[in-house]
């Protein structure tokens, strides 16, 4: 689901980290995650992130979420910043231990833009 999505951005997949749904053969229902991803287990998300600044070179990261799994992505090592998002359901924990909290993309659009411009 995540990939095509991906793909109309130009980001290649093996730059996306989420969870693989698996299906059976025969009849098609759902079977389960793929064990592979980082992401189908507790702390996977920190563990991506400092996956990808080991073998991409980031020193710093900030995970955009809206619950306690993309908040765990502050584990050490991991991201560096946290920006809570609040706009299909705003959870308290999460607002209150963000880094920033947003209810619409769109200040983080304009600011990304505004540092897109200036590089």
């Amino acid at each position: 689901m995540v990939n095509p999505v991906a793909a109309l951005l130009d980001i290649p997949e093996d730059r996306v980290f989420a969870n693989r749904i698996t299906f059976n053969e025969d009849s098609g229902a759902y079977a389960g995650h793929d064990s592979n991803e980082f992401t189908c287990r507790a702390g996977g998300k920190a563990a991506a992130i400092r996956h990808i600044k080991k073998n991409k070179g980031y020193v710093t990261m900030v995970m955009v979420g809206d619950g306690a799994t993309d908040l765990e992505a502050r584990q050490p090592g991991g991201a560096d910043a946290f920006v809570g998002y609040g706009g299909v359901v705003c959870r308290e924990s999460i607002c209150e231990q963000s880094d920033w909290y947003l209810n619409s993309f769109d200040p983080l659009i304009e600011i990304l833009n505004s540092l897109q411009a200036n590089n």
